[in-house]
């Protein structure tokens, strides 16, 4: 049976992950229900659809710190060993939020959060990742994939801890998140950085 530190963990990490910044912000913002405009995700790249920099950034603050304060916490209160579970709740939480009817966001932003929160070295190593093949390809959704599947290779190696396990389930499920970004990558239709999207 797992322990109630494990428990209470999970609970707070995922209820955590589940506040919807995105919706919130353009809700007090008067621009309405986000899950209605564009890809109708709750992120920051939709928020910026709405024309407002300063929300979007906001939501991907916010949604990164949700992983990395799950983490934090977690690690200063419980103990490290729970520190890479409570970020993965937090990313669950964040996908399916209780909130939403279990219908959330792609999860990257709390991932990339959840990295940094578990080593610095681990979140730059990942940053680095995205920024190279988003530069090379100009397309945002192939850099979140190509790092998310590369992320349990550099936990591996770089934490060398059981972290990774908890990294290659976030980096499943980001796969199945994007598969609509999956496909158009593979037609040639995924838009480019600076473009408009579709998801």
């Amino acid at each position: 049976m797992p322990s109630l530190d494990i428990v209470l963990v999970i609970a707070a990490s995922y209820l955590l992950g589940s506040v919807p910044f995105g919706l919130v912000f353009t809700k007090i913002a008067g621009l309405g229900d986000i899950r209605e405009m564009g890809s109708g995700n709750i992120g920051a790249t939709n928020v910026l659809r709405t024309g407002r920099k300063d929300l979007a950034l906001a939501t991907l603050l916010l949604d990164a710190g949700k992983g990395a304060i799950a983490v934090l916490v977690t690690r200063y209160f419980i103990g490290p060993d729970l520190a890479a579970i409570a970020g993965t709740a937090a990313f669950v939480g964040h996908c399916f939020p209780v909130y939403l009817g279990f219908k959330g966001g792609k999860g990257f932003a709390t991932f990339m959060g959840t990295l940094f929160a578990v080593a610095p070295y681990l979140g730059l190593a990942a940053g680095g990742t995205w920024l190279l093949v988003a530069l090379l390809f100009r397309m945002s959704s192939l850099a979140a994939l190509v790092t998310a599947l590369l992320a349990p290779v550099y936990t591996f190696y770089i934490v060398a801890a059981d972290s990774w396990l908890a990294i290659a389930f976030m980096t499943l499920v980001i796969y199945i998140r994007h598969k609509d970004n999956i496909g158009r990558i593979l037609r040639g239709e995924e838009a480019k950085i600076g473009k408009k999207a579709q998801g």
